[in-house]
C-alpha cells in the first residue's frame, strides 16, 4: 500500500501540474493583478507590474484588469497608466473606463457581489525596444481613497 501511495502521490502532483499550465494562455506575457487592502484604494497605493518584452517587433495589446464591489458608487473610473520603458522614459496617460450603463447595469462579469473587467487601453501597441517594461496604475478620481475597489492588474498579450 505504502509503494502505492509513493507512485500515486508524485504522479498526481505531475498531472494536476499538467492540467494546469494547459490552462494558460499562451499569448499572454503577463496577466496579473494586485488586491487593494480593505477595497480602499488610495493615490499613493499605485499597483506596480513589470513586463519583459523580447520582440519589440510584434504587435501587442494591453488591458487594464479591474474587479469591483456592488457598493462602488460610480459608473466609471479614472486612473493614471505610468509606463516606464528600458531606457527611463516615462509616459503617463490618463484614462477613463466604463464600468456601468447609462440605466446603472453593470457593464462587466458578475460573480457574486464582485464585477469584474479587462478593458483594453493600447491595441496594436509595439514596444520600441526590447526589455522590462514598469507599469505602475494609480487612481485617479476625486475619492481618496476610492472604496469598493477589489483588485487591480495587467494583461500584455501579443496579437494573434
Amino acid at each position: 500500500m505504502k509503494r502505492f501511495i509513493k507512485i500515486l502521490y508524485p504522479a498526481t502532483c505531475v498531472l494536476i501540474t499538467m492540467l494546469l499550465g494547459s490552462c494558460t494562455d499562451p499569448a499572454a506575457i503577463v496577466d496579473t493583478n494586485t488586491q487593494i487592502a480593505d477595497h480602499n484604494w488610495s493615490y499613493v497605493n499605485r499597483a506596480k507590474f513589470d513586463c519583459k518584452i523580447d520582440d519589440e517587433k510584434a504587435a501587442y495589446n494591453l488591458y487594464f484588469n479591474l474587479r469591483v464591489t456592488d457598493a462602488y458608487k460610480y459608473s466609471n473610473l479614472f486612473v493614471l497608466i505610468h509606463q516606464k520603458s528600458p531606457n527611463g522614459y516615462i509616459k503617463t496617460t490618463r484614462y477613463e473606463l466604463k464600468l456601468a450603463s447609462k440605466d446603472g447595469q453593470w457593464l462587466g462579469k458578475g460573480s457574486g457581489n464582485l464585477y469584474s473587467y479587462q478593458v483594453p487601453f493600447q491595441s496594436g501597441f509595439k514596444f520600441p525596444a526590447k526589455g522590462i517594461y514598469h507599469f505602475e496604475i494609480e487612481q485617479n478620481m476625486r475619492d481618496n481613497p476610492l472604496h469598493e475597489v477589489s483588485d487591480v492588474g495587467i494583461r500584455v498579450e501579443k496579437v494573434r
